[in-house]
């Protein structure tokens, strides 16, 4: 095998994350207010609520792959593989979107709140590091970095 994990897992987690980008922007309204919603098909972006609930469970499954992904890692190939630099940010990303996502979720509980100024830090935040992990997802496609086992390569 050439890559840390198998194609079809990787596909599984690019779709995974996509379909967190797209719940995660229907979150804001900018579906109904630019008419995106009003392509049909996709007036489902413009229910709150559903895209809110397949948020959440979308977000357990990225979970759920990730903690798998990083057990595999740990315990079959932490000795063969490392992670390279771009490996590291991706990482180091991924952990941000994940903390930030568990603080949102702790705020829409209804017995905890943070501060307004809390919220927008966290909401900035888990925005930021989500733009900012398909920058580098760009960049490892197309910018200087480009190359096979961006992320990780054998020891």
């Amino acid at each position: 095998m050439n890559s840390l994990f198998p194609r079809w897992l990787n596909r599984i987690l690019l779709a995974v994350i996509t379909l967190l980008a797209l719940t995660g922007m229907a979150q804001m309204p900018i579906f109904k207010r630019y008419y995106i919603a009003d392509i049909p098909g996709l007036g489902w972006l413009a229910a709150f609520y559903t895209t809110h609930k397949i948020h959440y469970i979308a977000a357990a499954v990225f979970l759920a792959l990730l903690f798998w992904m990083a057990t595999v890692y740990l315990l079959n190939h932490r000795k063969t593989w490392r992670l390279t630099a771009m490996g590291w940010v991706r990482l180091v990303i991924l952990a941000l979107i994940v903390v930030t996502g568990m603080l949102r979720t702790v705020k829409n509980l209804p017995d905890h709140g943070f501060s307004p100024m809390t919220v927008m830090l966290v909401d900035w935040t888990h925005l930021a590091a989500a733009m900012l992990l398909g920058v580098t997802a760009i960049l490892a496609r197309v910018g200087p970095w480009h190359r096979k086992g961006v992320y990780a390569t054998r020891h």
